[in-house]
């Protein structure tokens, strides 16, 4: 009990000693900005077994919430929480003997979520800033659909040929690791306006990946490019 007592005190005073550090080498901010965001999402899935894909290109689109609370030397720090809807899927890549790709065949698995990225965000310049977004994202399936297009429309043995056609999704909620980069162009009436390029890892799959299961790995892998009009609310 007095060892844990005394961690306890060392560990407060320690908390206490940042603090202090923090308020003297910080200049405190209060930024709180809010606005809208959109943009194209290139989207792949990491299939084990593999699938051939082209990549699946949807919308993606929501609001931004952003609270800058300080700045370290030249870094300004804050924080970014976003609610986006988010059009994802795989599109497979069909060939022929030749190695080239067969437009004859066709099959797409479409999926929109709703995904709410945390986010912290890190900013260096003035007027004008480059900026970097990281954090844990999470997701939640709203609808799927899979489209046969092609000859493999015409035949329906040719539609069971694979595993994962009519194959429903399993597991709606998806979570992984996201991070990017741009640039933020900061007006003193108009707003504030960000260009960025993002990458999402998802952590989790889309089908069950038990070793009863044919997949051993079903997860989304997302490119964002985007636009966010911000406008502060207190500065």
């Amino acid at each position: 009990m007095k060892f844990k007592f005394k961690y306890l005190a060392a560990l407060l005073a320690c908390t206490a000693f940042t603090g202090h550090v923090s308020a003297q080498v910080g200049e405190l901010y209060h930024n709180i900005s809010v606005g809208v965001n959109g943009g194209a999402a290139f989207n792949t899935m990491f299939f084990q077994p593999s699938i051939k894909q082209n990549m699946m290109i949807g919308a993606t689109g929501g609001v931004t919430f952003r609270y800058i609370s300080e700045k370290y030397f030249a870094m300004i720090c804050g924080v970014q929480l976003e609610v986006n809807y988010t059009q994802k899927g795989w599109e497979e890549r069909f060939e022929d003997s030749n190695g080239n790709e067969d437009t004859s065949l066709g099959y797409q698995h479409k999926m929109d979520y709703l995904e709410i990225p945390f986010l912290a965000h890190l900013a260096f310049g003035k007027r004008t800033q480059f900026f970097l977004n990281l954090g844990p994202q999470i997701g939640f399936l709203i609808n799927d659909k899979e489209t046969f297009s092609g000859k493999l429309a015409e035949n329906s043995k040719l539609q069971h040929s694979q595993e994962e056609y009519h194959k429903r999704i399993d597991n709606k909620f998806d979570y992984g690791i996201t991070a990017g980069g741009g640039l933020e162009i900061r007006t003193r009436k108009a707003g504030n306006f960000l260009i960025e390029g993002r990458y999402y890892y998802a952590l989790s799959d889309i089908f069950h990946n038990t070793k009863r299961d044919y997949f051993g790995r079903s997860a989304h892998g997302t490119i964002v490019a985007k636009v966010t009009y911000l406008f502060d609310i207190t500065k």
